[in-house]
């Protein structure tokens, strides 16, 4: 029987599910059920609290929305998790399942996981709908910075190329935030510097933040990020370290030797030129800035 047939039988045994998908993969499923059950490869687990406020439906382009709110337990959603970002951007999706016969079931809701608060010894977790994404600006902007992020399919930069990245083991750490070596040698002054720092292993193991200074001091190779990372890194851990890029065409060309593939517009006159006049002689005549 189909959940349509199941829900014009007049008595219904429906409860709703939630799967959610973790950008590493990891894979979460909730019911508001009082017994667990499982489809689709998911254990969908009764014993969270989850409970979700109606789903907000329309027709058009405007965002779907709701927000599912639950009680944070060691197995399950957990603060340190939430701390950590682990489940920020993550997939939702929601079903209307009969319980007596999970076959029965019927997609209600895809989307992503938005705003993640927690309070109380519970979540709350905005959800939105996959209309969300048409809310993000596209097109290209005439600016003199490259617009390409390093490494993506605009700039074509192989950052696992030698030279680009590296991993190293922490040796001293403060504030999950700045990060001394001894070991990191071979690098130009500044080079990781507007780069990525991945951690690789221990308990922040797969969070990325990005670097906002990269100096020597008093001979150890100083690495600080721009916000401390949400997890406790120690010594020992192992950490990838990307090059930065600072989105100028000397950059591309002398650092990556990426020119053909640079993504800004370096000629653009500044205001200071627009706003002058044409002159007979000079510079200033009317004719092209770069012959």
């Amino acid at each position: 029987m189909s959940l349509q047939e199941h829900l014009k039988g007049g008595l219904t045994t429906v409860c709703r599910c939630w799967a959610v998908t973790r950008r590493d993969g990891r894979v979460f499923g909730f019911t508001d059920h009082d017994e667990a059950m499982s489809f689709d490869g998911v254990e969908f687990k009764a014993d969270t609290g989850l409970t979700a406020s109606a789903l907000q439906q329309v027709t058009g382009l405007a965002v779907d929305n709701s927000e599912a709110v639950g009680a944070l337990s060691g197995d399950a959603v957990t603060e340190a998790d939430i701390n950590a970002g682990r489940f920020d951007g993550a997939g939702v999706v929601a079903w209307l399942v009969n319980w007596r016969d999970v076959s029965a079931r019927e997609v209600q809701f895809k989307g992503s996981i938005g705003e993640l608060k927690r309070a109380d010894g519970a979540f709350h977790a905005e959800l939105r709908g996959l209309s969300e994404v048409l809310n993000t600006p596209v097109g290209r902007v005439y600016q003199k910075p490259c617009q390409a992020v390093l490494g993506d399919a605009a700039c074509c930069v192989d950052l696992s190329a030698a030279g680009y990245r590296t991993e190293v083991v922490v040796e001293q750490v403060e504030d999950a935030r700045v990060f001394r070596f001894t070991t990191l040698a071979g690098f130009d002054d500044r080079w990781f510097e507007r780069g990525r720092l991945e951690v690789r292993t221990g308990q922040a193991e797969g969070l990325v933040a990005m670097v906002k200074n990269d100096r020597v001091v008093d001979g150890k190779r100083e690495i600080e990020l721009w916000e401390e990372l949400r997890m406790p890194v120690e010594t020992g851990d192992v950490v990838r370290i990307e090059a930065g890029c600072d989105k100028r065409i000397e950059t591309c060309r002398l650092k990556f030797q990426n020119i053909e593939n640079f993504q800004g517009f370096p000629h653009i006159p500044g205001e200071d030129w627009l706003m002058t006049y044409p002159q007979d002689s000079g510079a200033n005549d009317g004719g092209s800035r770069y012959l």
